[in-house]
């Protein structure tokens, strides 16, 4: 289904006088809106869809439908239904209400009603689960009628969803629907995991957690994590068990120091699987909501691999050669892990289904570090789902060509596919930079979607909008459908967040998306950030303020949400130029070793502005948690994404060697 919003805003705005007979009106000057009726006992995921609905339709028309529950006596002569119930089959008589793909939704509208459902899975007894920091309520296994409802919301109604707290409605007296039928189901079933700060019981019902809920990210239907599988076992079972864990080359099976949660197991011990299988057994049996297990080697994939000889035997003796280490200058000379990782994983698997044949459950493996290449003398089983740790996206085209191999060659062997890549800080991310690739984006979707991609778990998106938001934007429409037009979505996102001065901010992000792309390419160190002074240099910073000139000149006597939204853009670009100026200060310092007072003194006066830009910042424009402190607390707090922004934290000697001496990742 490929989005041609230009051409739907277009339609959102014909006269009423050019609507056909027979289209649906959901809404005009002389009509009331017709109710919303729910389907009874929807669950309250639907239930939120549908006021949401209802309260867009106020937003457009200034007037506001009924929503009631249940089928109502007499049939109203008009309605819109959400979601499946006896008398729709009747007032469409040719549809085929029978989801029977995963997350199928439907949209259907004749003269007099409208239908919006789709595949709805959830226990009434079991809605409740734990998140990062608040309950997750309303948890359902698959959310097709939600997810129908915000499909209509944007696509038929027209709203967009800029970026948090920030939406553009286009007000009319009139909504009329034409007579259509619209099915999609959605390729990629684990959206949640892409911006992972905005899934459900993440930020407490957040501005992020609804962006994403409204643009169908949130609410999927398979939860599978980014992690690694076996943190907390060296802690539970170390002690008695020793032998549940990885040998080093002189046989001693010890945890791994300071990071124990980074200690390795004997992945060949039968006495693992059967400890796996028992804890796994009681985590299925008290959650039926549980679906995908993790059983990745902890993290920390340069050392403590198991050298023990049955393990050693798992991996293919024509394996890519590698090396890992074992604490105390020990190096293991050994082949790709891959093999010995798909057996482990195949073992529980097969432990799992035995035990409970009658539930869909899978395990869940990371394609990483050692193990990135797909397998030569095995193949994952049908209940083991791949998660290819493929770096490729914002990276450069040569950094791009080795994981984009291995991804595909996972697709050759894996029946479950997810990509999971580790996105770093390219062109600044982490820091807040403009780090974006709309264009890529599009490329590495539809990439994705040919190597059947079933999920996405991004590591990391840090949230900040600003500078970041046009990026978000196309995942999100991406993650949805990944064959949609990135141009015409953008095309449409400058036209509908700032109308009169669209080409002008079109024109800046564009620059921009220019700029970071060729930056990339032209710096090859996986630490290239530290360098970034030399591209984003005060030429180039004036280029995109003249564009941002021009555009507030074409806003001047237009609406004031378009101001608030350049200001917005505004911000994000002061906030870049005092990133850029800090780090040239820092190159200085650091040149100097420490002694250029000049260069400290302007890094202070940075982060002196930081914090004053900080008290007055827009809602989500920056997130400061995740870069700058306060000046008293300087760069010595712990953040190690301060690291050369402030005198206090100073890049390491490695990472010095590293930029000077770069190699791909």
């Amino acid at each position: 289904m490929k989005h041609t919003l230009t051409l739907l805003t277009a339609l959102l705005l014909t006269p009423l006088a050019a609507l056909h007979a027979a289209d649906f009106l959901l809404v005009s000057k002389d009509t009331p809106p017709a109710p919303i009726i729910v389907f009874k006992d929807a669950p309250p995921r639907t239930l939120d869809a549908a006021e949401t609905l209802a309260e867009y339709i106020e937003k457009i028309s200034g007037r506001k439908p009924t929503v009631m529950g249940g089928e109502p006596v007499p049939l109203p002569e008009r309605a819109i239904w959400i979601g499946v119930q006896p008398v729709v089959k009747s007032l469409f008589p040719k549809t085929d209400f029978d989801f029977k793909q995963p997350e199928e939704t439907l949209i259907v509208a004749n003269e007099k009603h409208l239908v919006i459902a789709g595949r709805d899975r959830w226990n009434p007894a079991h809605m409740e689960a734990k998140g990062r920091l608040a309950m997750k309520t309303g948890v359902q296994q698959e959310y097709g009628t939600a997810n129908a409802v915000y499909s209509f919301i944007q696509e038929q109604l027209g709203v967009r969803w800029l970026w948090p707290e920030e939406e553009d409605v286009i007000t009319r007296d009139s909504i009329a629907i034409a007579p259509m039928e619209r099915r999609y189901a959605p390729s990629i079933r684990s959206r949640g995991g892409m911006l992972t700060k905005t899934s459900l019981g993440d930020n407490k019902e957040s501005g992020e957690e609804l962006w994403a809920r409204f643009q169908r990210v949130q609410l999927d239907s398979m939860d599978i994590s980014g992690g690694h599988g076996f943190g907390d076992w060296w802690e539970k079972y170390g002690a008695e068990h020793p032998d549940y864990f990885a040998a080093a080359p002189d046989g001693t099976r010890k945890a791994v120091k300071p990071s124990v949660s980074n200690t390795k197991l004997c992945a060949s011990n039968p006495k693992v699987w059967q400890q796996w299988i028992e804890d796994t057994a009681a985590l299925v049996q008290a959650d039926p909501l549980l679906r995908v297990i993790n059983v990745s080697p902890n993290d920390g994939y340069t050392s403590g691999h198991c050298t023990c000889a049955n393990c050693l035997a798992w991996d293919h003796p024509d394996g890519e050669k590698v090396e890992w280490g074992f604490g105390g200058g020990v190096k293991i000379q050994g082949v790709s892990q891959t093999d010995r990782d798909v057996r482990f994983a195949n073992t529980l698997a097969r432990l799992l289904k035995q035990r409970f044949p009658d539930r869909e459950l899978f395990v869940q493996l990371n394609a990483y570090g050692l193990a990135r290449n797909p397998p030569l003398g095995v193949v994952p089983d049908d209940n083991v789902v791949i998660s290819s740790v493929a770096n490729f996206h914002l990276r450069s085209p040569a950094e791009r060509k080795l994981p984009m191999q291995q991804h595909a060659g996972w697709a050759k062997v894996a029946k479950h596919l997810m990509w999971r890549p580790n996105l770093g800080s390219p062109a600044g991310l982490s820091w807040g930079m403009p780090d974006v690739a709309m264009t890529q984006a599009g490329e590495d979707f539809r990439f994705a979607a040919g190597t059947h991609c079933l999920g996405l778990y991004f590591d990391l998106i840090w949230q900040h909008w600003a500078n970041q938001g046009t990026h978000y934007y196309a995942l999100a429409h991406l993650a949805w459908n990944p064959q949609a037009d990135v141009a015409a979505v953008m095309d449409d996102y400058y036209q509908r967040g700032f109308g009169p001065a669209a080409a002008e901010v079109k024109a800046y992000w564009q620059l921009l998306e220019r700029t970071r792309m060729e930056f990339v390419a032209e710096e090859p160190s996986r630490h290239r950030a530290f360098d970034l002074p030399k591209k984003y240099t005060p030429e180039l910073f004036a280029q995109a303020q003249a564009h941002l000139d021009a555009a507030a000149k074409k806003l001047t006597t237009a609406d004031e949400k378009y101001r608030r939204r350049l200001d917005f853009i505004q911000y994000g670009l002061d906030y870049a130029k005092l990133v850029v100026d800090t780090r040239a200060s820092m190159q200085k310092l650091e040149a100097s070793k420490g002694q250029d007072a000049a260069a400290k003194a302007q890094v202070q006066a940075n982060w002196d502005r930081a914090e004053q830009m900080k008290r007055k910042a827009p809602a989500y424009a920056i997130n400061w948690q995740a870069v700058f402190r306060q000046p008293g607390n300087g760069g010595g707090d712990g953040n190690k994404r301060v690291m050369g922004l402030h005198p206090d934290a100073p890049l390491s000697g490695r990472t010095l060697k590293e930029l000077r001496e770069p190699g791909l990742e």
